[in-house]
Protein backbone atom coordinates (compact mmCIF):
# COMPACT_ATOMS: atom_id res chain seq x y z
CA UNK A 1 0.00 0.00 0.00
CA UNK A 2 1.40 3.37 -0.99
CA UNK A 3 1.65 6.37 1.29
CA UNK A 4 -0.87 8.30 -0.82
CA UNK A 5 -3.41 5.43 -0.69
CA UNK A 6 -3.00 5.00 3.05
CA UNK A 7 -3.35 8.72 3.56
CA UNK A 8 -6.47 8.84 1.39
CA UNK A 9 -8.09 6.04 3.36
CA UNK A 10 -7.27 7.65 6.66
CA UNK A 11 -8.60 11.00 5.52
CA UNK A 12 -5.36 12.84 6.26
CA UNK A 13 -3.25 14.90 3.89
CA UNK A 14 0.13 13.61 2.78
CA UNK A 15 3.06 15.47 4.35
CA UNK A 16 4.61 18.04 2.05
CA UNK A 17 8.27 18.36 1.27
CA UNK A 18 10.26 20.78 3.43
CA UNK A 19 11.76 22.44 0.34
CA UNK A 20 9.26 25.27 0.44
CA UNK A 21 9.94 25.93 4.10
CA UNK A 22 13.68 26.01 3.37
CA UNK A 23 13.14 28.59 0.63
CA UNK A 24 11.05 30.74 2.94
CA UNK A 25 13.74 30.54 5.62
CA UNK A 26 16.43 31.53 3.09
CA UNK A 27 14.30 34.47 1.98
CA UNK A 28 13.78 35.59 5.57
CA UNK A 29 17.53 35.27 6.23
CA UNK A 30 18.42 37.46 3.24
CA UNK A 31 15.74 39.95 4.28
CA UNK A 32 17.41 40.28 7.70
CA UNK A 33 20.95 40.44 6.26
CA UNK A 34 20.24 43.04 3.58
CA UNK A 35 20.12 46.10 5.92
CA UNK A 36 23.68 45.33 7.02
CA UNK A 37 24.86 44.14 3.59
CA UNK A 38 23.71 47.14 1.55
CA UNK A 39 25.86 49.73 3.41
CA UNK A 40 28.87 47.43 3.06
CA UNK A 41 28.31 47.13 -0.68
CA UNK A 42 27.77 50.87 -1.10
CA UNK A 43 30.48 52.19 1.23
CA UNK A 44 33.16 49.48 0.95
CA UNK A 45 32.84 47.21 -2.08
CA UNK A 46 31.64 49.97 -4.41
CA UNK A 47 34.52 52.40 -3.71
CA UNK A 48 37.00 49.53 -3.87
CA UNK A 49 35.83 48.53 -7.35
CA UNK A 50 35.75 52.19 -8.43
CA UNK A 51 39.29 52.71 -7.18
CA UNK A 52 40.42 49.58 -9.02
CA UNK A 53 38.95 50.92 -12.26
CA UNK A 54 40.43 54.38 -11.60
CA UNK A 55 43.90 52.88 -11.31
CA UNK A 56 43.84 52.07 -15.04
CA UNK A 57 43.06 55.65 -16.07
CA UNK A 58 44.89 58.99 -16.09
CA UNK A 59 42.25 60.63 -13.89
CA UNK A 60 43.34 63.99 -12.49
CA UNK A 61 41.70 66.86 -10.66
CA UNK A 62 39.70 69.33 -12.71
CA UNK A 63 36.16 69.17 -14.03
CA UNK A 64 36.93 70.01 -17.63
CA UNK A 65 39.69 67.44 -18.05
CA UNK A 66 38.64 64.21 -19.74
CA UNK A 67 39.75 60.87 -18.33
CA UNK A 68 41.49 58.40 -20.62
CA UNK A 69 42.08 54.68 -20.24
CA UNK A 70 45.84 54.06 -19.94
CA UNK A 71 45.93 50.38 -19.02
CA UNK A 72 48.78 49.34 -16.76
CA UNK A 73 50.78 52.54 -17.29
CA UNK A 74 50.29 53.73 -13.70
CA UNK A 75 51.58 50.42 -12.35
CA UNK A 76 54.58 50.58 -14.68
CA UNK A 77 55.38 54.04 -13.35
CA UNK A 78 55.07 52.75 -9.80
CA UNK A 79 57.74 50.13 -10.45
CA UNK A 80 60.25 52.93 -11.12
CA UNK A 81 58.99 55.35 -8.47
CA UNK A 82 61.73 55.28 -5.82
CA UNK A 83 59.78 57.63 -3.55
CA UNK A 84 56.86 55.22 -3.39
CA UNK A 85 59.04 52.23 -2.58
CA UNK A 86 60.86 54.28 0.03
CA UNK A 87 57.51 55.09 1.63
CA UNK A 88 56.68 51.39 1.41
CA UNK A 89 59.90 50.56 3.28
CA UNK A 90 59.07 53.17 5.91
CA UNK A 91 55.58 51.71 6.21
CA UNK A 92 56.99 48.24 6.88
CA UNK A 93 59.44 49.65 9.45
CA UNK A 94 56.59 51.50 11.11
CA UNK A 95 54.25 48.48 11.11
CA UNK A 96 56.86 46.09 12.52
CA UNK A 97 58.27 48.69 14.92
CA UNK A 98 54.82 49.32 16.38
CA UNK A 99 53.32 45.83 16.26
CA UNK A 100 56.12 43.84 17.93
CA UNK A 101 56.79 46.06 21.00
CA UNK A 102 53.06 46.70 21.27
CA UNK A 103 52.37 42.99 21.56
CA UNK A 104 55.17 42.36 24.09
CA UNK A 105 54.12 45.25 26.32
CA UNK A 106 50.42 44.43 26.00
CA UNK A 107 51.08 40.80 26.95
CA UNK A 108 52.94 41.88 30.06
CA UNK A 109 50.16 44.32 30.97
CA UNK A 110 47.49 41.66 30.36
CA UNK A 111 49.32 39.23 32.65
CA UNK A 112 49.49 41.94 35.30
CA UNK A 113 45.82 42.84 34.98
CA UNK A 114 44.89 39.15 35.12
CA UNK A 115 46.61 38.74 38.48
CA UNK A 116 44.64 38.96 41.71
CA UNK A 117 45.56 42.53 42.64
CA UNK A 118 43.76 45.14 44.69
CA UNK A 119 41.96 47.85 42.68
CA UNK A 120 42.32 45.71 39.59
CA UNK A 121 39.11 47.15 38.15
CA UNK A 122 40.59 50.65 38.27
CA UNK A 123 43.79 49.54 36.57
CA UNK A 124 41.79 47.90 33.79
CA UNK A 125 39.73 51.04 33.28
CA UNK A 126 42.85 53.23 33.09
CA UNK A 127 44.53 50.83 30.67
CA UNK A 128 41.87 51.36 27.97
CA UNK A 129 41.83 55.17 28.11
CA UNK A 130 44.04 55.57 25.01
CA UNK A 131 41.59 53.36 23.13
CA UNK A 132 38.75 55.78 23.85
CA UNK A 133 40.67 58.76 22.47
CA UNK A 134 40.42 59.67 18.76
CA UNK A 135 43.69 59.47 16.85
CA UNK A 136 43.61 63.20 16.13
CA UNK A 137 43.39 63.97 19.85
CA UNK A 138 46.22 61.51 20.55
CA UNK A 139 48.36 63.18 17.90
CA UNK A 140 47.74 66.68 19.29
CA UNK A 141 48.46 65.51 22.83
CA UNK A 142 51.77 63.92 21.87
CA UNK A 143 52.78 66.97 19.84
CA UNK A 144 52.54 68.87 23.11
CA UNK A 145 54.62 66.19 24.83
CA UNK A 146 57.29 66.44 22.13
CA UNK A 147 57.20 70.26 21.98
CA UNK A 148 60.84 71.42 21.83
CA UNK A 149 60.31 74.48 24.05
CA UNK A 150 57.72 73.56 26.68
CA UNK A 151 57.10 69.85 26.15
CA UNK A 152 57.14 67.58 29.18
CA UNK A 153 59.74 65.31 27.58
CA UNK A 154 62.33 68.03 27.05
CA UNK A 155 61.55 69.51 30.47
CA UNK A 156 62.29 66.13 32.02
CA UNK A 157 65.52 65.83 30.04
CA UNK A 158 66.63 69.24 31.26
CA UNK A 159 65.67 68.52 34.88
CA UNK A 160 67.72 65.32 34.82
CA UNK A 161 70.71 67.19 33.42
CA UNK A 162 70.81 65.12 30.24
CA UNK A 163 71.01 68.10 27.90
CA UNK A 164 68.89 70.89 26.50
CA UNK A 165 66.43 68.57 24.78
CA UNK A 166 65.73 68.41 21.07
CA UNK A 167 62.97 68.75 18.53
CA UNK A 168 61.90 65.12 18.36
CA UNK A 169 59.38 65.35 15.52
CA UNK A 170 61.53 67.36 13.12
CA UNK A 171 64.86 65.63 13.61
CA UNK A 172 65.83 63.31 10.78
CA UNK A 173 67.08 60.65 13.20
CA UNK A 174 64.35 60.94 15.83
CA UNK A 175 61.12 61.56 13.91
CA UNK A 176 60.31 57.95 13.04
CA UNK A 177 61.23 56.50 16.47
CA UNK A 178 59.19 59.24 18.16
CA UNK A 179 56.15 58.46 16.02
CA UNK A 180 56.57 54.72 16.64
CA UNK A 181 56.44 55.36 20.40
CA UNK A 182 53.11 57.13 19.95
CA UNK A 183 51.79 54.28 17.82
CA UNK A 184 52.74 51.75 20.48
CA UNK A 185 51.03 53.77 23.22
CA UNK A 186 47.86 54.35 21.19
CA UNK A 187 47.45 50.74 20.08
CA UNK A 188 48.22 48.91 23.32
CA UNK A 189 44.68 48.95 24.82
CA UNK A 190 42.93 46.81 22.19
CA UNK A 191 45.83 44.34 22.20
CA UNK A 192 45.75 44.20 26.00
CA UNK A 193 41.98 43.64 26.09
CA UNK A 194 42.18 40.84 23.51
CA UNK A 195 45.03 39.08 25.32
CA UNK A 196 43.33 39.55 28.69
CA UNK A 197 40.21 37.86 27.32
CA UNK A 198 42.36 34.93 26.19
CA UNK A 199 44.01 34.71 29.59
CA UNK A 200 40.68 34.69 31.40
CA UNK A 201 39.49 31.79 29.28
CA UNK A 202 42.41 29.66 30.49
CA UNK A 203 41.17 27.20 33.16
CA UNK A 204 42.67 28.05 36.53
CA UNK A 205 42.86 24.34 37.37
CA UNK A 206 45.61 23.88 34.77
CA UNK A 207 47.80 26.45 36.53
CA UNK A 208 47.14 24.80 39.88
CA UNK A 209 48.03 21.36 38.50
CA UNK A 210 51.24 22.67 36.94
CA UNK A 211 52.18 24.38 40.22
CA UNK A 212 51.60 21.15 42.13
CA UNK A 213 53.91 19.39 39.68
CA UNK A 214 56.64 21.85 40.63
CA UNK A 215 56.51 24.04 37.52
CA UNK A 216 57.86 27.55 37.97
CA UNK A 217 56.29 30.76 36.64
CA UNK A 218 58.11 30.63 33.29
CA UNK A 219 57.32 26.96 32.74
CA UNK A 220 53.65 27.51 33.58
CA UNK A 221 53.54 30.38 31.10
CA UNK A 222 55.24 28.31 28.39
CA UNK A 223 53.21 25.12 28.84
CA UNK A 224 49.82 26.40 30.04
CA UNK A 225 49.31 30.11 29.42
CA UNK A 226 50.88 30.55 25.99
CA UNK A 227 49.16 27.55 24.28
CA UNK A 228 45.81 28.87 25.53
CA UNK A 229 46.37 32.46 24.42
CA UNK A 230 48.29 31.68 21.21
CA UNK A 231 45.28 31.78 18.81
CA UNK A 232 44.25 35.19 20.18
CA UNK A 233 47.84 36.42 20.00
CA UNK A 234 48.20 35.42 16.35
CA UNK A 235 44.88 36.99 15.41
CA UNK A 236 45.44 40.32 17.16
CA UNK A 237 49.04 40.56 15.90
CA UNK A 238 47.93 40.06 12.30
CA UNK A 239 45.17 42.64 12.65
CA UNK A 240 47.53 45.10 14.35
CA UNK A 241 50.07 44.77 11.55
CA UNK A 242 47.40 45.49 8.94
CA UNK A 243 45.99 48.44 10.91
CA UNK A 244 49.44 49.89 11.50
CA UNK A 245 50.50 49.50 7.88
CA UNK A 246 47.36 51.39 6.83
CA UNK A 247 47.83 54.16 9.41
CA UNK A 248 47.13 57.69 8.32
CA UNK A 249 45.54 60.08 10.84
CA UNK A 250 48.02 59.66 13.69
CA UNK A 251 51.14 60.19 11.61
CA UNK A 252 49.49 62.96 9.58
CA UNK A 253 48.72 64.96 12.73
CA UNK A 254 52.17 64.36 14.22
CA UNK A 255 54.49 65.01 11.28
CA UNK A 256 52.48 65.12 8.01
CA UNK A 257 55.10 62.74 6.62
CA UNK A 258 58.11 64.90 7.45
CA UNK A 259 60.84 65.73 7.97
CA UNK A 260 62.15 65.06 4.48
CA UNK A 261 59.73 62.17 4.01
CA UNK A 262 61.19 60.21 6.96
CA UNK A 263 57.69 59.38 8.25
CA UNK A 264 55.83 59.36 4.93
CA UNK A 265 53.83 56.13 5.11
CA UNK A 266 52.30 54.67 1.91
CA UNK A 267 48.85 55.99 2.82
CA UNK A 268 50.29 59.48 3.27
CA UNK A 269 52.10 59.23 -0.05
CA UNK A 270 48.90 58.18 -1.85
CA UNK A 271 46.97 60.97 -0.10
CA UNK A 272 49.47 63.59 -1.28
CA UNK A 273 49.41 62.30 -4.85
CA UNK A 274 45.61 62.43 -4.92
CA UNK A 275 44.71 65.59 -3.02
CA UNK A 276 47.85 67.72 -3.21
CA UNK A 277 48.93 66.98 -6.78
CA UNK A 278 45.57 65.83 -8.19
CA UNK A 279 46.87 62.53 -9.61
CA UNK A 280 43.84 60.41 -8.80
CA UNK A 281 44.63 57.56 -11.17
CA UNK A 282 48.20 57.24 -9.94
CA UNK A 283 47.09 57.37 -6.30
CA UNK A 284 44.46 54.68 -7.00
CA UNK A 285 47.21 52.46 -8.41
CA UNK A 286 49.13 52.90 -5.15
CA UNK A 287 46.03 51.91 -3.24
CA UNK A 288 45.65 48.78 -5.36
CA UNK A 289 49.25 47.76 -4.62
CA UNK A 290 48.68 48.22 -0.90
CA UNK A 291 45.43 46.22 -1.04
CA UNK A 292 47.29 43.44 -2.86
CA UNK A 293 50.03 43.37 -0.21
CA UNK A 294 47.49 43.26 2.62
CA UNK A 295 45.57 40.50 0.81
CA UNK A 296 48.75 38.41 0.54
CA UNK A 297 49.46 38.91 4.24
CA UNK A 298 45.90 37.90 5.10
CA UNK A 299 46.16 34.82 2.91
CA UNK A 300 49.40 33.77 4.59
CA UNK A 301 47.80 34.29 8.00
CA UNK A 302 44.66 32.31 7.12
CA UNK A 303 46.67 29.45 5.62
CA UNK A 304 48.78 29.35 8.78
CA UNK A 305 45.64 29.28 10.96
CA UNK A 306 44.09 26.48 8.87
CA UNK A 307 47.26 24.41 9.02
CA UNK A 308 47.51 25.05 12.74
CA UNK A 309 43.92 23.85 13.17
CA UNK A 310 44.62 20.70 11.17
CA UNK A 311 47.74 19.96 13.20
CA UNK A 312 45.76 20.44 16.39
Amino acid sequence: MTLATATARSGRKAPRSGRGDGRRKDGATWFLVLPALIPILILSVGPLLYGLALAFTDAQSGRTRSTQWVGALNFQDLLHDTLFWESFRIGLLWAVGVTVPQFVLALGLALLLNANLRMRWLARALAIIPWAMPEVVVGIMWRLVYNPDAGILNETVRDLGLGDGRDWLTGLATALPAVIVVGIWAGMPQTTVALLAGLQNTPHELHEAAALDGAGAWRRFRTVTWPAVRPVALAISALNFIWNFNSFALVYVLTSGGPGGRTRLPMLFAYEEAFRYGQFGYAAAMGCVMVAVISVLLAVYLVGRLRGGEDA
